[in-house]
Parts: C-alpha cells; structure tokens; sequence
C-alpha cells in the first residue's frame, strides 16, 4: 500500500483517485463510486448501487480499466479508507489490473480532496437541482450529466479550462507527434 497526497499528475494514467458517494431518491440511497483520471479531470468509470460495498468500487474501477488495460499497470488510485476499498475483493482486482492502491489517512477528507471536489461539483451542479423519484430514474440522468456534460463540455481549470476529454485527447495527440517527430530525427 502506498499513500502519497499529491493531487498533480504529469501525464495520463499517472494518478487516479476515486470515492463513493451518496444520492438520495424517492426509493432510498443510491451510492455512485467514481475512478478520475487526475491528468485531464476526466471520470473514467463510475458505478451505481444501492449497496455500499466492495462490488460497487471492484465495478468502477473495472469501467476505468478496461478501455485502457494496456497504460493502467502502475498507475496509482488514490482513495479513503472505507471497508469499500479495503476488502479483500477490492485489493484483488487492483492487482488483477496492475494498479498500486494509495490510501489516505484514516478521517482525513482532506486526503482525497480531488475525488471529494467532484462529489460536490455533481451534488452542487447537479444532483441539488433536481428530484430522483426512482434509482433507476436517477442512474440515468447522472451516467448522462457525466457522459455528456461533465467529462465532454463542463471546463475545467486543471485542464487549462477545457474539458476534461478534449484535453486528454490534445496532449495525447501532441505527444504522438513529438514522438513521431523524435523517431524520425533519430531515424535520420
């Protein structure tokens, strides 16, 4: 286990972190795990439950992972101290994936205050502004606001006021052709 609180990171798939969270509807509790990639702000993967467990974070983190299995090895997930992270089931499927656990200090928000910042930018932006008459009713408008607004159009200031999707393709693209660009001098 490796614990460090450095909410900076200096290229994609460096650092991730990720938290639960709680939204209430008419029907009760619906709890949201959330993995951000700490490069771009982007969310990577998020599940919803009603249950608070390991099975809700083992999900989240397998959204963030897959699409990306070949830079996820070494990354760091940064995250609380909650039974959610620290079970068995949890601990395995980061070494499934490769990814180095970080976790802060036992009651300390402070300790993951990136993945708390967007708990509150999506209670306050969003989930404040409207009624969730069902789970289901709420899993959709919330998978929505982050898909289509939050990770796509909302700026963000650590992404030099981008979005956090347009930013992460802008730097990959940019270190694709400084790549390219340095093989074709050392080709030479």
């Amino acid at each position: 286990m490796w614990s460090a609180v450095s909410f900076t990171a200096v290229a994609p798939d460096v650092l991730w972190c990720g938290d639960v969270s709680e939204i209430l509807t008419d029907e009760g509790k619906l709890y949201l795990a959330t993995v951000e990639h700490l490069f771009a702000r982007r969310l990577l993967g998020y599940a919803m439950s009603e249950h608070h467990d390991a099975t809700l974070t083992v999900a989240s983190l397998q959204m963030a992972a897959v699409p990306r299995s070949d830079d996820v090895d070494e990354v760091i997930f940064h995250f609380d101290r909650g039974s959610e992270y620290t079970a068995a089931r949890f601990q395995g499927a980061c070494q499934h994936w490769g990814v180095v656990q970080s976790m802060g200090r036992g009651s300390c928000a402070l300790d993951n205050a990136a993945a708390e910042s967007f708990n509150s930018t999506l209670k306050v932006e969003f989930v404040y502004r409207h009624r969730f008459t069902t789970r289901a009713g709420a899993r959709l408008k919330i998978v929505t606001w982050i898909a289509d607004f939050y990770n796509t159009r909302r700026w963000h200031s650590a992404a030099d006021g981008l979005p956090p999707f347009i930013y992460e393709q802008q730097i990959t693209t940019a270190r694709a052709a400084i790549t390219a660009r340095l093989q074709q001098l050392i080709a030479a």
